[in-house]
């Protein structure tokens, strides 16, 4: 091997070659100006800048503090060794016919941290390049499936309506494509807009949203919109609701806007007061917020990997946190059955067939009846309840979609779980 990886034609150093502790970034007092990160020179989230970065999200953008509460950390276990000896050395093929090992098949997807719990135990656990225990990293995409389990909870609740056309709570989308859109489309990404999401474009409309929300830097003279809420008003209609799954991260905003309006309450005070201060989390959370402070339900979410882990069990145990409900046992069962297939195969994801998708979780409907939240860059929480496994990895991959790992991410954690499911 040579030190490098090959993805989509491109050759990048591998996830030992670009360890940001070697590289150096943000180090010295100060740092050489070749390793320093800022989001004005807007290289944070490039490679290979991001594998610092994603560990270090709130020293470069606003963010607001989602508060684990005053209760002592609930307990994971100790991990053994010869738990995490058996799961470094499980053998398994990836999707190009390979053959790979477990543990060294981590530097290849560009793993931070990796947390395996079996009946709720910690099973194996590692921390590589810029993280540690402590430290929140950047969720991406997962920060989805917690706000629509949120939202989902408020419908079970009746305080939310998901047949409810979107204007009804937010007469300001009556111009756009949400005019005739209900809340439950918007849940399960069926919704005929035209944005794009397609993170090797430098044109997507990805990029608009984020100006908009000021996560990258506003050329000089920007007069677009200046917040989530004024971008939101301006998605226009392209094709028909239900039809089929189109993952547009917009949708996710205007879902958490709704359940703003409706409930009075931040993002961050209902992460706080429904899942962390209840799950006996480690660490705060953290959201990224927008220039009039509205955090980014799409996804702004930084955890810290244990404490990410600790949802993917309260999801195993369908809403049950040792005898307290804290998600109706009835919105998880929903999630776990997820939806059509059809609709979602006509997105074209070619490494995920048979999956569907429902309430922003990711349903594989595989023997282990998983279901994922699944971020770029390689962000994943993985819940398998028929092996009692959950999996929470954080990544800094080189490249955005999850198609550039899944070739290997998906068969280990298929083997993971069959490992597991025996004992």
């Amino acid at each position: 091997m040579d030190g490098t990886l090959e993805f989509d034609g491109v050759r990048y150093p591998d996830g030992r070659a670009s360890d940001p502790r070697a590289l150096g970034w943000m180090q010295g007092t100060p740092p050489a100006e070749a390793l320093c990160i800022r989001f004005a020179d807007d290289r944070f989230l490039s490679f290979p800048q991001i594998r610092w970065s994603l560990s270090h999200m709130r020293e470069l953008v606003p963010t607001v503090n989602v508060w684990r509460g005053e209760a002592s950390a609930s307990p994971l276990g100790d991990v053994s060794a010869a738990d995490e000896a058996a799961i470094d050395d499980l053998a398994f093929t990836d999707m190009h016919g390979r053959p790979r090992r477990f543990g060294e098949s981590l530097f290849d997807v560009y793993t931070d941290g990796i947390v395996v719990l079996h009946r709720g135990r910690r099973v194996y656990e590692r921390y590589f390049g810029a993280l540690a225990p402590q430290v929140p990293h950047s969720c991406f995409s997962i920060t989805k499936s917690y706000a629509a389990t949120l939202c989902a909870t408020l419908v079970h609740e009746g305080a939310l309506d998901d047949r409810r056309a979107v204007p009804h709570y937010l007469p300001e989308m009556r111009a756009t494509a949400y005019a005739d859109a209900t809340l439950r489309q918007v849940m399960d990404m069926q919704i005929g807009v035209s944005y794009s999401e397609l993170y090797a474009d430098p044109k997507a409309h990805i990029w608009d949203y984020s100006r908009a929300g000021g996560l990258r830097p506003r050329p000089a003279g920007y007069s677009g919109p200046a917040s989530f809420y004024e971008y939101l008003q301006t998605l226009q209609p392209e094709g028909t609701h239900a039809q089929a799954f189109a993952y547009k991260t917009v949708n996710t905003e205007l879902m958490c806007w709704i359940m703003k309006r409706v409930t009075g309450r931040p993002l961050a005070d209902m992460l706080s007061e429904r899942l962390w201060s209840q799950l006996g989390c480690e660490q705060d959370a953290y959201l990224t917020v927008d220039p009039i402070g509205v955090p980014m339900g799409g996804g702004g979410l930084h955890a810290s990997l244990r404490d990410l882990a600790r949802f993917g069990e309260l999801m195993r145990r369908e809403g049950d946190w040792h005898g307290r409900q804290l998600v109706p046992a009835e919105v998880v069962r929903d999630i776990a059955r997820g939806d059509d297939p059809a609709k979602f195969a006509k997105a074209g994801y070619t490494l995920l067939p048979g999956y569907s998708y429902r309430s922003m979780w990711w349903v594989s409907h595989n023997e282990l009846g998983a279901f994922e939240g699944r971020g770029i860059h390689g962000q994943r929480l993985y819940v398998a309840p028929k092996a009692e496994m959950v999996v929470a990895r954080f990544a800094s991959h080189p490249v955005a979609s999850s198609a550039a790992n899944d070739p290997l991410t998906l068969p280990a954690l298929l083997a993971l779980g069959r490992l597991l499911q025996s004992r």
